[in-house]
């Protein structure tokens, strides 16, 4: 799936794996997993809308985001990515999605909604 079109528990999804972060879904809601062997669901996981989760990101990988024209623009500082879109956190984590892990992400089948 292309970064540029990450959404949703998708977005977050690729998020996680970026952070090393194992989540799962559990009734249509991405969640951590907080045990190794087994699925124990901890809290939900949605850096993309929640920006306890993402604001953290953004600071940390240096993400620029702006507004123009009615769209919200992200860049990460020092790599050659740019994304638009509807949301600062939306764009935000496709850029660092795109930073860590390209421009094509293989998300699972039940998550590309």
């Amino acid at each position: 799936m292309k970064t540029s079109e990450l959404t949703g528990a998708a977005l977050d999804w690729a998020v996680a794996k970026c952070e090393g972060v194992s989540v799962a879904m559990f009734a249509d809601i991405l969640r951590v997993n907080t045990h190794e062997t087994h699925y124990v669901f901890g809290p939900e996981y949605n850096p993309s809308t929640n920006w306890s989760q993402g604001g953290p990101i953004i600071e940390r990988e240096k993400i620029a985001v702006d507004y123009d024209h009615d769209v919200w623009n992200a860049t990460v500082y020092g790599q050659p990515c740019y994304f638009s879109g509807p949301t600062p956190l939306i764009v935000a984590m496709r850029c660092y999605v795109a930073s860590k892990l390209g421009d094509e992400v293989d998300v699972p089948e039940e998550l590309k909604k």
